[in-house]
């Protein structure tokens, strides 16, 4: 008796079993189709959807604003100083506003308060968060003031964290004034890529309080850190890819997530929600998810028409291991891990990496975000140039989730990265009043040119009316403008 097997699919001589894939128990005998249908109770972005946007993206509706690029500036207080005294002009990515729990701008005895990546454009390792602030009813990027980095080189050497302790960069996340007046940081400690010293880049969601004192009228500074550390780094691998899975075999092709943590609460109940991938009991990754007609949507005609053209495909090695998710955990009272849930969205054979996860609740709808590359997608009509943010509107924090504009779309932008006008990190920002939320972003690839630092892109307003988004019209704002509140 021969036995062997396919995926999960187990082979008896020439008799196919069926097999229990996640809730859902398919019979094969009767067809010999390894096919099978099963959403793992996730939501998902389907390749039906994603084979729309090259037609879609034409429209203005979606088109992120051009900009002038004569009139874009660097920070001016983006700066720091080396241990010789000499300044060194930073560039600036990915930021975030201090938010209350509803997800508007959050007043820091009358500033706003930006926390962002920022480093030396000439040592791409060097990766730390820095404090901004401004005034409120200041808008002019002039007018952003600069706190310096938030946490001191030493503030990671927590007693009894070894993952804290062998931090090496700080990657994006989120911030909350928290209701008893405290600003709460989320962010993602990224490890070094050391396979030799057994490091293999992990990124960890973590958290600290941030002490932040006003010496005078016009400063904010930062007083230190209390309460650093740890929250959650993958689990055992069942529900998000942990990097054990990703890489315990010496394999290093894939693209493992686990970041960018954003802080939300509902009912008074205090979650994360973030990038990752999908674990093994999930829908995991691999040859075996090209058989998932949960992944494809549309017919059964485009299900087997795509699912061939996947499987004949030059980056068909790159499909199989596309599982990117939006997580989601909950937190107990003092930040720490209480339960892993399921993934909010994932996105099996179309992309690894949906980065910025983004959820706010406006009008009675939950409103879910995510930033996407071209590059990252493996979609025909997708290139390397274009740049999204996808959506999706739910009744509940948890979902199901609906694509917004029918297939997700939010933004799209496809300039030449070598533009000083090119953006990315699209992050939306809720207002009290209206329907139309604050996009922020950064302008600028980082270390591109000697002059143009990665910076503030101009913000914009979007607007959201039930399951249907546009870019509003003359709308631009100026640089890191986080809203229009009065």
């Amino acid at each position: 008796m021969i036995k062997s097997k396919v995926g999960k699919f187990v082979l008896i001589g020439s008799v196919i079993f069926s097999s229990l894939i996640g809730n859902t128990q398919q019979s094969f005998a009767a067809t010999g189709s390894m096919d099978y249908k099963d959403t793992y109770s996730i939501s998902h972005i389907t390749r039906n959807e994603m084979l729309k946007l090259p037609e879609q993206q034409k429209s203005q509706q979606f088109k992120v604003p051009q900009f002038d690029a004569s009139t874009i500036k660097n920070i001016p207080s983006a700066i720091k100083y080396d241990q010789w005294g000499n300044q060194i002009d930073l560039d600036v990515w990915d930021t975030w506003p201090l938010q209350n729990a509803d997800g508007t701008v959050a007043n820091y005895n009358g500033y706003h308060i930006v926390f962002g990546l920022a480093g030396d454009p000439k040592a791409p390792w060097d990766t730390f968060i820095y404090l901004f602030y401004q005034k409120i009813g200041d808008t002019s990027i002039d007018s952003w003031k600069n706190a310096g980095r938030v946490f001191t080189d030493s503030d990671k050497l927590v007693p009894n964290d070894p993952i804290l302790n062998n931090q090496a960069e700080e990657w994006s996340g989120s911030a909350t004034f928290t209701s008893d007046g405290k600003v709460r940081l989320f962010y993602t400690n990224r490890h070094p890529w050391a396979p030799e010293r057994g490091f293999y880049g992990k990124q960890t969601l973590t958290t600290a309080q941030i002490n932040v004192s006003q010496p005078d009228a016009d400063i904010l500074k930062v007083d230190g850190v209390e309460d650093f550390k740890s929250i959650y780094e993958g689990g055992d691998g069942t529900i998000y890819q942990n990097v054990q899975k990703a890489f315990g075999e010496g394999n290093y092709s894939d693209n493992h997530t686990l970041r960018d943590p954003h802080y939300v609460e509902d009912n008074g109940r205090k979650y994360l929600i973030f990038e990752a991938n999908t674990g093994s009991e999930t829908g995991y990754q691999g040859e075996e998810s090209f058989y998932n007609r949960a992944y494809y949507g549309g017919s059964n005609v485009f299900f087997q028409t795509e699912k061939n053209n996947l499987l004949q495909s030059p980056k068909k090695d790159y499909a199989k291991l596309a599982n990117g998710a939006l997580g989601i955990i909950e937190l107990n009272d003092d930040y720490t891990l209480k339960k892993e849930m399921k993934p909010l969205i994932a996105s099996n054979t179309v992309t690894d990496e949906i980065e910025r996860a983004n959820v706010f609740k406006m009008n009675g709808k939950w409103y879910l975000f995510t930033s996407s590359r071209g590059s990252k997608m493996i979609v025909d009509g997708i290139d390397a140039e274009d740049i999204y943010m996808l959506g999706y509107v739910s009744d509940s924090l948890t979902g199901p989730y609906k694509p917004l504009n029918d297939t997700g779309l939010v933004l799209h932008q496809d300039l030449d990265p070598n533009d000083i006008t090119w953006t990315y990190a699209h992050f939306a920002i809720p207002q009290v009043e209206g329907n139309n939320v604050v996009v922020t972003s950064y302008m600028t690839n980082r270390a591109y040119f000697a002059d143009h630092h990665s910076t503030f892109a101009p913000s914009f307003l979007l607007n959201i009316e039930g399951s249907k988004t546009s870019v509003v019209p003359n709308s631009i704002l100026e640089q890191g403008q986080v809203t229009i509140d009065k």
